[in-house]
């Protein structure tokens, strides 16, 4: 009796399946992909920075379109554009004006008397801005011009007699004496003028040093405005007169500070431009991010389905 051996139940040597081959391509392909997600993961964190980056940079740029800085410049200058000076003396009568240079005043002669008046002057009445029924009266008076020479001009008021316990002279400021004249309804800038600037006041029997300084502010819709800062000092006034007198006088100096006029004005810090270049940055990053996210899958997939077709190609052959 013949015995016939079955070949598909023969047991090859282990040798000869190469067992070795596929589990060292397995812990390859194993470590690839473990690689992969890990790369995978790292980049969806880069691409969370970046739109995280862009939001912040749209809101900063909101912010600062919010929120304007300050902005302060000086610009030197030889001569101001003469200011003008407002003078409300109700009673008060002006005895003398003069131009002087170098802080030089010279010693009163005959104070209390009427003296020269140097300056350039003029007198209007005008309604009060805020009742619309009050008169008022004022002495306009042209102001120093020439800050390099330190010009400087001093008045001197005189007022007789009054029923006041306190005595003082009302006075404002305005940026252009020249405006004023050449002005074909003076009455009407006045009225602004007081309207928009602030007064102030000298008392009598002393001498009132004012101090001025120019400041520009620069609005939204390109207007400009102008104001005055003042530092004042004052000197008591020795009346060496003989006769005892109850008349009250004025004497009162304005004089530029420096020769800088300051200009203040709001601009706003954000770029567009620069926004718009850090913007198109990172959406490039996120596109190339993307890019080799989704390659990255592919690529895992790839491995994957090779990886099984070898798996099927063993198992087949041990089968």
């Amino acid at each position: 009796m013949e015995v016939h051996e079955d070949s598909s139940s023969v047991i090859l040597p282990d040798g000869e399946l190469g067992t070795t081959t596929p589990s060292l391509r397995f812990s390859k392909t194993c470590l690839k992909n473990v690689f992969s997600v890990i790369l995978l993961f790292i980049y969806l964190l880069l691409m969370a920075v970046a739109v995280f980056l862009v939001y912040q940079t749209i809101s900063d740029f909101r912010e600062k379109l919010k929120h304007p800085v300050m902005s302060v410049t000086y610009k030197e200058v030889s001569l101001y554009d003469a200011p003008g000076i407002a003078f409300y003396p109700g009673k008060a009568q002006l005895l003398s004006c003069k131009h002087h240079y170098y802080d030089h005043i010279p010693p009163l002669i005959n104070p209390g008397q009427p003296g020269d008046i140097e300056c350039t002057t003029q007198r209007i009445n005008y309604t009060d801005p805020f009742t619309n029924q009050t008169m008022k009266y004022a002495l306009v008076v042209q102001g120093p011009r020439d800050v390099k020479k330190r010009e400087l001009v001093f008045l001197q008021f005189y007022l007789n007699e009054t029923d006041q316990d306190f005595s003082a002279i009302d006075y404002l400021l305005f940026s252009s004496f020249q405006e004023f004249v050449s002005s074909p309804e003076k009455a009407k800038f006045m009225k602004d003028c007081e309207s928009s600037y602030s007064s102030w006041k000298f008392s009598g029997g002393f001498r009132t040093w004012v101090k001025m300084s120019l400041v520009k502010t620069k609005e939204e819709d390109g207007s400009e405005t102008v104001e005055f800062k003042q530092e004042t000092s004052v000197v008591n006034y020795i009346d060496q007169r003989t006769k005892p007198r109850s008349d009250q006088l004025f004497f009162v100096v304005f004089e530029w500070k420096d020769p800088f006029i300051q200009t203040v004005q709001d601009i706003i810090t954000a770029n567009p431009w620069n926004m718009i270049a850090l913007l198109c940055g990172i959406f490039l990053a996120l596109f190339k991010a993307a890019d080799f996210a989704k390659l990255s899958v592919k690529w895992m997939i790839k491995i994957r389905r090779r990886h099984l077709k070898r798996t099927r190609q063993v198992t087949n052959h041990i089968s």
